[in-house]
């Protein structure tokens, strides 16, 4: 599956490719493994270095996504729990990012990965939602940054949403296909996911399979691989290695790096290390934007705290449940009633039915 815009509008440079049999493309694109970022609310959660946190508050973007939106979101639930949107975008902004994209002339950015985030009433648990980048939606009206509206549309691809009108109308766009409530919004980009796999000495991953993907270069023997920043890069964004080559294929791996990076950090006891959090957190806010809510330390340590009972061993992930497009087999759709089904859990605080954890299309 390809990209249809760039930042600038323009059709992009991408090749279409079925899903059967993907074709080679000269650049990929996409940061795919996002909820690394919620590390930083650990981190910054510590305490007993949280004076020296507090320096790291200019390296924090803000965005305010309240402001934006306005009144007409959905309604939050007294027992809804917390709802993050976490995006990882491909901005080619800076040397650094450029490089790691893949270089060339693809300019702008796209919000490449997007897991909805649910930490229910009570903060024993959480599960991620992981919605396909390649998945059409309708973007609702957004207000643009320069005060321009752009209408609502049909069937656009839900990662276009980031490039055309910004991080306010991608939440926008969940809140209306999901009636989920979105407290708060956090996103990293390329350079601030290799920094932070780097920062922590590295992650070590169970490779399912054999992966030879000549695109990335990522040579890989299936068993327990000890990755750094690069080559976890590579991991979370490679098409060609695994699947049918398409956005679907991979988002098993992205989620399985998720649990092996967090328990690497449990296992190392940085959280316990007054230098390794802040080499960590340092690492990871220059490239971090959240709502304005977050975009402090004291604010992210106090979310911290409110999450002190989640186990991340606990948390389940899950792709929102789609099926191939009759029109546009390249691209996916929400898979009814399952969809339907997992984000009235999400909206309710209940227990996710199992049937809404399958999806028709499956990248496989």
């Amino acid at each position: 599956m390809t990209d249809q815009t760039s930042a600038a509008g323009s059709p992009s440079t991408d090749e279409p490719r079925s899903r059967r049999a993907p074709k080679p493309r000269r650049r990929r694109r996409g940061l795919k493994i996002t909820l690394g970022v919620l590390l930083v609310l650990l981190l910054a959660g510590g305490g007993t270095v949280y004076w020296l946190f507090s320096q790291l508050d200019g390296n924090i973007k803000g965005v305010d996504i309240d402001k934006a939106l306005g009144e007409d979101r959905p309604e939050k639930l007294p027992t809804s729990g917390q709802n993050l949107l976490v995006l990882g975008s491909d901005s080619r902004a800076g040397a650094e990012n450029k490089e790691l994209g893949g270089g060339g002339a693809v300019s702008g950015a796209r919000s490449d990965t997007a897991m909805v985030v649910h930490i229910p009433e009570g903060r024993s648990k959480a599960v991620a939602v992981s919605i396909p980048r390649d998945t059409l939606v309708t973007r609702p009206e957004c207000a643009k940054d320069g005060g321009s509206t752009v209408p609502a549309k049909e069937r656009v691809m839900f990662n276009s949403v980031y490039a055309q009108v910004g991080q306010a109308c991608v939440v926008k766009t969940v809140e209306k296909m999901s009636g989920v409530r979105i407290d708060h919004y956090l996103e990293i980009n390329f350079a601030g996911f290799k920094d932070l796999v780097d920062a922590i000495g590295g992650v070590t991953v169970d490779v399912p399979q054999d992966i030879n993907d000549k695109a990335s270069g990522l040579n890989l023997t299936a068993g327990p691989q000890k990755l750094n920043g690069t080559e976890s890069l590579a991991y979370v964004r490679t098409r060609h290695g695994i699947g049918d080559g398409s956005d679907l294929g991979r988002i098993g791996l992205q989620q399985q790096f998720l649990m092996s990076l967090l328990s690497e950090v449990k296992s190392q006891d940085l959280l316990g290390s007054p230098t390794n959090s802040y080499k960590i957190a340092k690492s990871a806010t220059k490239s971090l934007t959240t709502d304005s809510g977050l975009a402090s330390l004291t604010s992210l340590a106090e979310f911290a705290r409110s999450m002190n009972g989640v186990d991340p061993a606990s948390m389940e992930t899950i792709m929102l449940p789609v099926a191939y497009d009759k029109i546009d087999p390249n691209r996916v759709i929400s898979a009814e009633p399952q969809a339907g089904q997992l984000w009235k859990a999400l909206r309710e605080d209940t227990t996710i039915p199992e049937e809404a954890k399958k999806s028709p299309a499956t990248g496989g």
